[in-house]
């Protein structure tokens, strides 16, 4: 069973539809403008893994296909219904930063679509994913302050260029 986020009427104009959703994001949320890093295969966020298992086992954990939800334009998995519905009620919570993008990359305005889930890091409440386990003590853990602030304000210029990427091809 898939579970949809965010119904609007379809009489709606098109451009119309995503504004609640938009004011309610803000900025430095881990959303993206037209949706969330799904690599550049399907339309899977996290690689199928389960947001909320970062939370609530502290580990990287598989999601399945029956335990889907879609958010923002993307298919999140999940491991169990109860994690769902958990992301379901507080997607906010636990979607990863700038998001799902690499937040060392963010911090060095450069965005790949390649993130390990392996890779992640909490830090004061908030998930973040890295595009490798290399280097993550000397480059992050050592400077998290100093990443997450330069990421929380390079993040939405490298939204807007992500965005007016996928529109121009076509996604």
């Amino acid at each position: 069973m898939v579970l949809r986020c965010f119904p609007t009427p379809g009489w709606l104009p098109r451009a119309v539809k995503p504004l609640p959703l938009l004011l309610c994001l803000g900025i430095g949320t881990a959303a993206g403008a037209d949706g969330v890093n799904t690599g550049y295969f399907g339309n899977v966020a996290i690689k199928g893994y389960d947001p909320v298992a970062y939370f609530t086992e502290g580990r990287p954990t598989k999601g399945a296909p029956e335990f889907s939800y879609d958010w923002l334009g993307a298919t999140w998995q999940f491991s169990n219904a109860w994690n769902r519905g958990a992301f379901a009620a507080e997607p906010i919570r636990y979607a990863p930063q700038y998001g799902g993008f690499c937040a060392l990359g963010t911090a060095n305005e450069e965005a790949s679509a390649n993130i390990d889930p392996e890779a992640w890091r909490i830090v004061d409440g908030k998930l973040y994913l890295f595009g490798g386990r290399e280097g993550l003590e000397e480059d992050f853990d050592a400077h998290v302050g100093d990443v997450v602030a330069k990421a929380d304000v390079k993040w939405p210029e490298i939204r807007q260029k992500e965005f007016q990427a996928r529109q121009a091809r076509g996604n």
